[in-house]
């Protein structure tokens, strides 16, 4: 048998040719853009317990234990129905993805010296805001569109300064209690309602800020920076996760990847490379 292996081989070898690989390359783009939604979400957990289960349905047929397999079938049968219910959120996201022509691309292009100037406002204003314990909400908008959380606010459409959103969160004013959108260097809506996480599992020191940034990052890729009004404390909530009691430069530091130009250059060697290979067709 060994000697035949590398027969074999080159057998399997000989058979794959350009169109092959560029169609694993695609698959394995696309798979790893699923996992990437899907990760440090509560439904990696779902698919992990699939993947479990998949696995003893296999090794209960190769024992040949008939009672456990059949259970075992008809249950993965059954989860597979109701997977559209338990992936909800994800599939949402995905298909809106698709929806807008975003699967692979960012919605705000920033030079790199417009990203720093965002970046700087956004960390002046946030920790002026910490220092007078005024409790806010900033959505950043990335590449799934938030029109319909604008809907629920005021719009606005201002550049932003830090001066800017100091007056966008004065207490006892309209819009201080909601959420502030920001798409590229604007705000495009104030005053806006979050969905609020169902996760029990939150500390009970979080309030509804947090559990509202919680909600809408379990929903979309958007970052939500939390100043909180009691404390004073500054959170990120991403991929409904949230981290607390951060400082100027670890704020800087989330900031920055977020209007950065690294994946628009990638994405833009791809195209590149797939339109160079249909003109030389």
């Amino acid at each position: 048998m060994p000697t035949h292996m590398p027969t074999q081989l080159r057998g399997i070898l000989s058979t794959i040719g350009p169109l092959d690989i560029l169609d694993i390359f695609i698959v394995a783009v696309i798979l790893y853009k699923l996992y990437e939604m899907l990760q440090d979400t509560r439904a990696i957990t779902l698919v992990k317990g699939l993947l479990v289960l998949l696995g003893l349905t296999m090794v209960c047929n190769w024992l040949e234990l008939h009672v456990i397999y059949w259970l075992l079938q008809k249950t993965l049968t059954l989860l597979f129905v109701a997977l559209p219910i338990v992936f909800q959120p994800e599939l949402r996201r995905t298909l809106e993805h698709l929806g807008q022509g975003r699967f692979f691309g960012r919605s705000v292009f920033l030079n790199d010296e417009e990203a720093r100037s965002l970046v700087q406002e956004l960390d002046r204003a946030v920790m002026r805001l910490s220092a007078a314990k005024i409790g806010a909400l900033l959505v950043i908008e990335r590449e799934m569109g938030l029109n319909d959380i604008c809907a629920t606010g005021v719009q606005i459409d201002g550049l932003i300064t830090s001066d800017f959103l100091m007056n966008v969160f004065i207490p006892n004013t309209p819009l201080h209690d909601g959420a502030a959108i920001i798409r590229g260097r604007r705000i495009i809506a104030a005053g806006c309602l979050l969905p609020l996480t169902d996760n029990r599992r939150l500390s009970t020191e979080l309030g509804t800020r947090h559990r509202a940034a919680i909600g809408l990052s379990e929903q979309c890729d958007a970052m939500v920076v939390v100043v909180s009004e009691e404390t004073g404390t500054i959170s990120i909530a991403e991929n409904g996760r949230i981290i607390r009691h951060l400082d100027s430069d670890m704020l800087t530091a989330h900031l920055n990847p977020v209007f950065s130009q690294k994946s628009a250059a990638i994405t833009t060697g791809i195209k590149d490379m797939v339109a160079n290979w249909r003109r030389k067709k």
